[in-house]
């Protein structure tokens, strides 16, 4: 009467197996829709750091192209200062040319030519604001030279010559001021023009470093929101964790449960089937004995019964058995796949801690430098300020010390101190384009360092 059910559990554990195999097939459609959706975001991400390296790219294209901007333009005006320096030493040649003339003479076979074309040399139109202050500069020039060149030469004797210079002192003078009003003019277009150039290198370098410190803030906050969430899954991994540890144990314990059942149950069936077994043999030895005669016929209907149930009860227990291996299989699996999965909980626990300091290693340093570079740019700043300052000045008491160190009084050393003038000026004039040099390197050096950042 024990064995009839064997069929039914059967038929249950069956049921059961097959609920089992669609969990795992659902379990699995999951898992792929899972890995389809992290591909999507993996994808998501991977476009976003391109878009986000190509917006960097083209910010630096674009301070590239203003620091080349910067260049051309100073390029522009170092060759306007050249050419205003080239006329006035053209104007100042000339000059000296007719002074010789006048006081030496000319012979009748001699003529003297002037070139008014200029040379052959690639000439760059401005294009910047500095064309509307050196055009009267240039007609000035050239009325100069013109009126200069213009003038008929003669054979005057040495004495009348003497005479007239000694006698029209003030047009001899009226060229070198002109001279003079026409190089302070030029100095002083040219140190508008290089402030000018110097405030807008200033300007797009504070505008160049805002952008650094919006596009540093815009980054720091969003990797503070990606540690923010890499904190919440770290937290949310070791919850799960202790969970999975949790269930593990408790299937551990259930697995070891079942076991102390399925051997209790074991032990059972084999006393039933020794008893069985004893049962059965008196019983089949009478039935040999009583086989040479002519037995009743529910005896062997009794011994095939008995022959039968031994049979299903042997079935059972190999059945058991099966179970019971299959169940220490499934449960060293369990095991070694707890294992696992621990040590791997355990290894990315460990490597999202290190990322996480060092990640606020990193930004705490970068926050130092910013502070540093800062305050160091304030400091170049207001130096070159004071630089510039500086040369407005030298240029004032260089424009100044014209009309005070000629002496008017001695017409005869008029020519000498004309030409110690210009050659004091002309030093002056390197010393100030030295300085402004200076100050376009050191504008530059800060460039590069906020290029750098």
């Amino acid at each position: 009467g024990h064995l009839r059910p064997s069929r039914e559990l059967l038929e249950y554990y069956r049921k059961k197996i097959a609920e089992y195999d669609e969990e795992h097939d659902h379990m699995v459609s999951k898992l792929e829709d899972y890995r389809c959706t992290y591909e999507e975001q993996h994808k998501l991400q991977w476009e976003l750091r391109q878009r986000e390296e190509e917006i960097v790219e083209l910010q630096k294209a674009l301070s590239d192209m203003q620091v080349y901007l910067f260049q051309e333009r100073e390029h522009v005006l170092r060759l306007y200062s050249e050419n205003d320096r080239l006329k006035i030493r053209e104007l100042e040649d000339k000059k000296k040319i007719q002074q010789l003339l006048s006081l030496s003479g000319t012979a009748e076979s001699e003529i003297t030519y002037f070139m008014k074309e200029p040379p052959a040399k690639a000439v760059v139109e401005q294009k910047t604001k500095i064309n509307d202050l050196l055009v009267p500069q240039m007609l000035n020039i050239t009325k100069v030279c013109n009126r200069l060149t213009g003038v008929k030469k003669k054979q005057v004797p040495v004495a009348e010559r003497r005479g007239s210079i000694e006698a029209i002192p003030e047009e001899k003078y009226k060229h070198d001021n002109e001279v003079l009003a026409l190089q302070v003019e030029a100095l002083q277009a040219q140190l508008q023009e290089q402030t000018k150039l110097a405030k807008e290198q200033v300007e797009a370098l504070l505008e160049d470093r805002r952008v650094k410190e919006e596009e540093l803030e815009t980054r720091r906050q969003r990797d503070e929101a990606k540690i923010h969430t890499l904190t919440d899954k770290l937290h949310k991994t070791q919850d799960l964790l202790y969970e999975s540890t949790k269930d593990f144990l408790e299937l551990r314990y259930q697995g070891r449960s079942t076991e102390r059942v399925f051997m209790a149950e074991k032990d059972k069936l084999l006393r039933d089937l020794d008893q069985m077994k004893v049962k059965l043999h008196p019983e089949r030895d009478s039935v040999l004995d009583m086989s040479d005669g002519t037995g009743p016929a529910h005896q062997k209907e009794e011994m095939k019964s008995l022959e039968y149930q031994l049979q299903q009860s042997q079935k059972l227990a190999e059945m058991y058995r099966e179970q019971v291996i299959q169940l220490e299989d499934e449960l060293s699996r369990i095991r070694e796949e707890g294992d696992v999965t621990r040590e791997i909980f355990k290894d990315r626990s460990d490597k999202m801690t290190k990322r996480l300091q060092l990640m606020n290693q990193r930004y705490q340093d970068l926050e130092r430098r910013r502070n540093l570079e800062v305050e160091g740019f304030k400091n170049d700043i207001k130096n070159l300020r004071s630089r510039l300052k500086d040369v407005e000045r030298q240029l004032y008491k260089v424009t100044m010390g014209f009309a005070e160190e000629i002496d008017v009084k001695r017409p005869e050393d008029l020519d000498m101190q004309i030409l110690k003038n210009v050659r004091a000026t002309a030093g002056r004039s390197k010393k100030l384009v030295g300085e402004l040099k200076n100050l376009k390197a050191k504008m530059y050096g800060i460039e590069n360092d906020l290029k750098h950042l």
